[in-house]
């Protein structure tokens, strides 16, 4: 009876996990990427698209990273009796990562693709909050409301492996015992709800083009700076085969980059010889033009500045330049950027710990000076036509001390 009764509750036991486990859909019936989320371009790869036109314009790439650099700013200012703050601008997740290194990674993201995507977790009872930055190429919208999917390739869509997180402030637990959610930024353009789109679409034709122009420069010095030409080759051939073989054997030899020489086997008389028939081209000024025309477009494209793309330094550099520029670029650009990323992170802070997070502010700084650093603050004051007062202790300092003061308070 007692043997009996042991593999009963075997039985039991063993066709109570079969029951719980999961199990794998059917081929077949398994949701594709296209039930699951909304398309990302015409075949859901566009942030692929993009990424790869960032690699190979190296103006567009400039830009991109400058903004970056320049919207996350140079580290932060707080309330000094604000543990929470201190905490997370040191260590803003579990990885080590400080919250400066958070904003670089999602201004970078949507500079290039118009689109980031910011996780933030904490526990069951709300006693932390940490933030994740998370690559915008792995992110889809899903569609019914099911928040932020997740796949580390869309090319090759498994709904298996997908990783699904609800929209802020909405939160689900994971398989940390964690709650997470997912804070998408994107900025906006008509007729597009779901995703956004990077501010220079209008210049995606000319970075493609500024590409082309350096991809020219290379095959060029590949070849030497050589003209193109046809290559007339006396010899006599038994077959067209063999004729095929010649060629292909001068190509590999002497041809460069394949098209710049094109090869041709002759069967003439023996007056006639092997000769080189250059092919002349004088568009060269044209392609340099083209080059420097949609160098400049593209800047227009990212609302952005010469001086600021590292564009002008050729011609001289100039500091009161570079300084105007980025004063229109803090004003118009750098400063909306910065708000537009902050306001949920400080929202964010205040909802899950209760600490206060409006005195959290990104330190900006231009990427020059023109005054030297042992001017004191009221002859900087005169120096830029504003007024000052020689007696007021805060005019007395020194610009360094100044610097000093703020870099003390980024630490």
């Amino acid at each position: 009876m007692k043997e009996k009764r042991e593999s009963k509750q075997k039985k039991v036991r063993a066709v109570g996990v079969a029951d719980a486990a999961p199990r794998p859909l059917p081929a077949s019936v398994r949701p594709t990427a296209r039930q699951q989320v909304w398309r990302w371009g015409d075949d859901n790869l566009f942030p692929y698209a993009l990424a790869l036109m960032s690699r190979r314009s190296t103006t567009h790439r400039r830009i991109i990273n400058d903004k970056a650099d320049y919207i996350s700013g140079k580290g932060f200012v707080f309330d000094p009796g604000n543990a929470v703050l201190a905490l997370l601008v040191e260590r803003a997740n579990g990885e080590g990562e400080t919250l400066r290194q958070v904003i670089n990674k999602l201004a970078l993201d949507k500079a290039l693709f118009g689109n980031a995507f910011l996780e933030v977790v904490t526990d069951p009872e709300r006693s932390f909050a940490a933030f994740y930055h998370q690559d915008a190429s792995r992110c889809r919208v899903g569609r019914a409301g099911k928040g932020i999917v997740m796949h580390h390739d869309w090319r090759n869509f498994d709904a298996d492996s997908a990783r699904r997180v609800p929209l802020y402030p909405d939160f689900a637990p994971g398989e940390d015992g964690c709650l997470h959610a997912m804070i998408h930024y994107k900025d906006y353009e008509p007729m597009y709800e779901h995703y956004g789109v990077p501010p220079y679409i209008a210049g995606m034709n000319v970075s493609a083009i500024a590409y082309k122009t350096d991809r020219w420069n290379m095959s060029r010095l590949d070849n030497s700076f050589q003209l193109s030409g046809v290559m007339l080759l006396d010899t006599a051939v038994d077959s067209e085969e063999e004729a095929r073989q010649i060629v292909r054997l001068a190509e590999e030899k002497f041809a460069g980059r394949p098209g710049q020489v094109m090869f041709m086997v002759q069967s003439g008389a023996q007056s006639e010889h092997s000769r080189f028939i250059p092919i002349d081209s004088s568009n060269e000024g044209d392609w340099r033009q083209l080059h420097d025309q949609a160098t400049s477009d593209i800047v227009v494209a990212h609302s952005w500045f010469r001086a600021l793309s590292g564009l002008d330094y050729t011609s001289g550099f100039s500091a009161e330049r570079i300084l105007h520029e980025y004063e229109i670029a803090l004003n118009t650009v750098i400063l909306g950027e910065q708000a537009e990323l902050m306001e949920p992170i400080r929202e964010a802070i205040t909802a899950l710990t209760g600490a206060e997070s409006q005195s959290l502010q990104i330190v900006n700084r231009p990427p020059t000076r023109n005054k030297p650093l042992y001017m004191k603050v009221w002859e900087a004051r005169r120096a830029d036509g504003l007024e000052y007062d020689t007696q007021d202790p805060l005019q007395q300092k020194f610009l360094s001390e100044i610097t000093k003061y703020n870099i003390r308070e980024i630490k």
